[in-house]
């Protein structure tokens, strides 16, 4: 902290030296024409102001600009959808902000009937850096499985809101999965990995499991989490609890089924089976952003992206160093 103190504050020496020097030299070159109207002097004068207003216009290329994904004021900017419901149906307000926290909520409901439901972010990405912080609170409501106790996701690389089926229970997607500890003395890790319609690579080999652990600890309570997912497009997906690495994997992909033998597409009631049994071993690479309800409470107090695909070029307004991955977006109208 001490180093990034004095770097900002280095940089920020280093502006007003610079400023310093355009005055100077504008005020001796403003002198120069009032007293000589030297035309070659007005013309410097406009070249030097113009590029010194233009070196201050330009962003911080190197500063980071995180995107809220949600307000907290309300659900501007997501897709509802819950099983047996039709797109924007908030069934029992099971997804609402209060307080400035993004809720999965179940005071309303009376029992639990596979009415999964995810919230999707409005647009896809690919290569970026997603933060959240979630906790679990109070019980599970009654008729959830007992393997949904304490249990939600983060889907990433997922299917629209709008291509779900009706009474379809998870999107294609791979999950975050999110678990919370029951207090009963044994290890149940958080920031797994399941793959709804999906299948992976882990530890140079693929995957056929539904659920890849991590190996992060168990987190007991309603304590608050951190989760973090890098995510490089089909290549490569990195897990952090509590800013620890607890799982990699790769080489992302549809197929290889729904969920398992006892759940395949048409368990899970997706209509369009024929369609993703086609795309089977096609490479997932991008995709919508979603959170989970799973029959038991959960809030998110932050979810915000760092998208790690844009102008690579640093001759371009919108360039920023920390991309990894180009596309056509650049800025750079001004060049010569």
């Amino acid at each position: 902290m001490k180093i990034f103190t004095k770097a900002i504050l280095s940089s920020a020496s280093l502006c007003f030296n610079y400023m310093v020097i355009f005055l100077i030299i504008e005020t001796k070159l403003f002198q120069l024409v009032m007293t000589t109207r030297n035309t070659l002097g007005i013309a410097f004068l406009f070249l030097i102001t113009a590029h010194a207003n233009s070196a201050f216009s330009q962003k911080n290329p190197d500063k980071e600009e995180w995107i809220k994904l949600f307000n907290g004021k309300n659900l501007k900017g997501w897709d509802i959808k819950i099983a047996g419901f039709d797109m924007g149906d908030n069934y029992k307000n099971t997804f609402r902000i209060e307080k400035g926290v993004l809720k999965v909520a179940y005071d309303q409901y009376d029992s639990f009937h596979e009415e999964y439901g995810h919230l999707y972010y409005k647009t896809p990405y690919s290569y970026y850096k997603l933060v959240a912080e979630y906790r679990f609170t109070g019980e599970q409501l009654k008729g959830g499985d007992t393997w949904n106790n304490r249990n939600s996701g983060i889907m990433i690389h997922s299917q629209s809101a709008a291509s779900n089926s009706k009474n379809q229970l998870y999107p294609v997607s791979l999950e975050v999965q999110l678990l919370g500890g029951l207090s009963d003395g044994k290890d149940r890790p958080t920031g797994n990995v399941c793959t709804p319609g999906t299948f992976i690579e882990h530890d140079g080999k693929v995957s056929h499991d539904h659920i890849v652990n991590s190996k992060s600890k168990t987190y007991d309570g309603d304590q608050w989490v951190k989760v973090e997912v890098i995510v490089l497009g089909d290549s490569l997906i990195t897990h952090l609890i509590n800013g620890e690495i607890v799982l990699k994997y790769s080489n992302t992909k549809i197929g290889q089924g729904y969920v398992s033998n006892g759940m395949n597409w048409k368990a899970g009631h997706i209509e369009n089976e024929a369609e993703w049994i086609k795309k089977d071993g096609t490479h997932l690479s991008n995709g919508y952003i979603a959170l989970q309800a799973e029959s038991h409470a959960v809030e998110f107090k932050k979810v915000e992206l760092l998208n790690l695909e844009g102008c690579m070029n640093p001759k371009c307004s919108n360039y920023k160093s920390y991309y990894i991955k180009s596309s056509n977006t650049c800025n750079c109208t001004n060049l010569k």
